[in-house]
């Protein structure tokens, strides 16, 4: 769909009109100067220091026309970003009326199209506000439906419950340790994630500089009185390595981080059934690790095959049933809406399988098409079901964990996901992951280490983010791993010393 834009000049808002584009059309060609398109929209700005008004027009090819306006009250006490912010949301507002009633399609979360809407619902409770008042500004502000808002408010409930000093956990931080390898990449994914045969030296000098990081991350944390309230070990696949580089990697947690029987979780992705050992599972056991992921992503054998997994629908259930057998009590299976050649009828089935072993947690993800994945790039390659198909997928979901017993306890939603969906976290009571938690709702800092891993720091005070990561291949990690620690290291006294400095 090509879409001439009249009215914008400023380019900080071509990519929130973009963004909203892309809810309603697969492929969309913004341009802002007079072409050949098959839509046009235009904006026209009335404002002075206390209101913004923007009337918007839309016309097709054959001559119907659309018009939408919407008004926001500014303020003269307002920095340049807040009143940016401002003309920003109006202009998605009136933006994504015109595209609604152009296409007949309505969008459930509104003008969001950032990945954590239920952030947005937190902040406003914790600041004070009724949750009637708070509903109210979700339906007015961002159009979002009764149907999300509750969904949203379901899962505040479930995580302040699970976490009842949630909003007080600024001080202490969570820590990811990303292991970069995998028996092969599946198709959608964009997660630094390498095929593991004939890379063992690439492996070896990885797990130096990890236990390095580990080491003096530990270290640190120890001295400046730090606690670390989740673990999770991810990637890849982490069970990937051999159990021997297991049990080396969980000694260095032992022996490195302060407190680690304290920690209130710690999570290993064993997302590939085909990595799962008995070996490694007694690993596991050793050192107190129950929570981890046995994903099935389907259970049709099919669509494995053309998604790159190259392990069989048995041995996830074989491998399910070992992890029980090993002590596991707390095992999270994903499930992906929408994968190739797969409609609701072929979901139907990998609900009944997972009825059979009932995972305490269940993530149900909406496929996303991810600028950098195998599938994007042969997008001819891969048929995916409909919008409409999609959204009966999710309905199924919502209902077949309604039924089992699970309630949701975290959400994020991608860009490019198909539907406009969403990624909903379920889980059995008392079951919810510490870490999905603070990752989503981003109240403190994580810490990322290894090869890939991002840290986010977060203020304690203001809430500011500053991200940081590490290279995502292997060789650049291995060459620069100890400038990389220290850097994090620097950056928590300089966050943590502001910390201090405000309270004191």
């Amino acid at each position: 769909m090509r879409i001439e834009i009249k009215g914008i000049q400023d380019e900080r808002f071509h990519r929130p009109l973009q963004n909203i584009s892309n809810l309603f059309f697969e492929e969309t060609e913004l341009l802002f100067e007079p072409s050949d398109t098959e839509l046009i929209a235009a904006f026209e700005f009335f404002d002075d220091e206390r209101t913004i008004r923007l009337k918007g027009c839309l016309q097709d090819g054959e001559g119907h026309s659309f018009e939408a306006e919407h008004k926001n009250d500014l303020f003269i006490s307002m920095t340049d970003k807040e009143r940016f912010k401002k003309i920003k949301q109006t202009l998605s507002y009136v933006y994504l009326l015109l595209l609604q009633e152009y296409t007949g399609m309505i969008q459930q979360w509104g003008i969001l199209t950032g990945i954590r809407p239920t952030k947005l619902l937190h902040k406003m409770l914790h600041e004070g506000m009724l949750k009637e008042d708070a509903h109210q500004r979700l339906r007015e502000e961002y159009l979002i439906k009764d149907e999300k808002i509750n969904l949203m408010q379901s899962i505040v409930d479930r995580q302040l419950k699970a976490v009842p000093d949630l909003y007080e956990l600024r001080n202490e931080v969570s820590l990811y340790i990303g292991i970069p390898f995998c028996p092969t990449k599946c198709a959608y994914c964009t997660f630094p994630a390498y095929a593991i045969n004939g890379r063992q030296g690439s492996v070896d000098s990885f797990l130096g500089g990890l236990h390095y990081e580990m080491k003096e991350m530990g270290k640190f944390l120890r001295e400046s009185g730090i606690k670390i309230t989740t673990i999770y070990y991810g990637g890849g696949t982490p069970t990937s390595i051999t159990a021997e580089e297991m049990d080396m990697l969980y000694e260095e947690m032992m022996d490195s981080f302060p407190d680690v029987k304290e920690i209130r979780e710690i999570t290993v992705e064993a997302g590939r059934p085909d990595t799962i050992t008995p070996d490694k599972l007694d690993v596991l056991k050793k050192y107190s690790i129950d929570r981890i992921s046995i994903n099935p992503q389907s259970y049709i054998q099919e669509t494995l095959k053309a998604i790159g997994r190259h392990h069989t629908v048995e041995e996830t259930i074989e491998k399910y049933h070992l992890a029980r057998e090993h002590g596991m009590k707390n095992i999270n299976m994903d499930l992906i809406i929408g994968l190739p050649g797969e409609g609701t009828a072929e979901f139907d089935y990998t609900l009944d399988e997972t009825e059979k072993l009932m995972p305490e947690s269940l993530t149900v993800h909406t496929l996303s098409f991810k600028r950098a994945s195998e599938m994007t790039k042969n997008k001819q390659k891969y048929r995916v079901a409909d919008r409409e198909e999609i959204t009966k997928m999710m309905d199924k979901a919502v209902q077949w964990t309604n039924e089992h017993g699970y309630e949701p306890y975290y959400l994020y939603r991608q860009k490019n996901i198909l539907g406009n969906l969403e990624n909903v976290g379920y889980a059995l009571k008392g079951q919810d992951s510490i870490y999905n938690i603070m990752i989503m709702e981003e109240l403190q800092t994580i810490i990322g280490l290894g090869c890939g891993a991002a840290s986010k720091f977060i203020d304690p005070e203001t809430g500011k983010i500053t991200h940081f990561a590490n290279p995502k291949d292997p060789k650049s990690y291995n060459d620069g791993f100890k400038h990389y620690t220290h850097t994090k290291i620097d950056m928590l006294k300089d966050l943590f010393k502001i910390a201090e400095t405000r309270s004191s």
